[in-house]
């Protein structure tokens, strides 16, 4: 994603201190971008709950979920955009990610 990014002549920051520490960031524009693994953050098509001690992953995936949705509203009240993908989105179509932050960026 970053690579693809940065090919379309966009500049960005890895580095921040913001809330949840987006994954990529746009500080001019105030958009902050995360890239979800389907696992860590119960993507809804991949994640499959272990079975194996499945109270303590029902637990921890829920927590991730829920500080994903906190963080999002802390950023949105500072101000920023907030968008999320999917790791499967990325390696499906990393063009159609790039243009979905061609087209917040403006």
């Amino acid at each position: 994603m970053r690579k693809a990014l940065w090919a379309a002549g966009f500049r960005y920051r890895l580095k921040n201190r913001l809330p949840g520490r987006p994954d990529i960031v746009f500080p001019g524009k105030r958009l902050a971008v995360f890239v979800d693994g389907c696992f860590w953050h119960r993507c809804p098509r991949h994640c499959r709950v272990p079975t194996t001690n499945r109270e303590f992953w029902e637990n921890k995936l829920g927590k991730n979920v829920q500080r994903d949705k906190d963080v999002k509203m802390l950023l949105e009240r500072q101000g920023w955009e907030v968008v999320r993908f999917w790791e499967h989105e990325i390696k499906e179509s990393v063009s159609k990610c790039v243009e979905r932050v061609s087209l917040l960026i403006g």
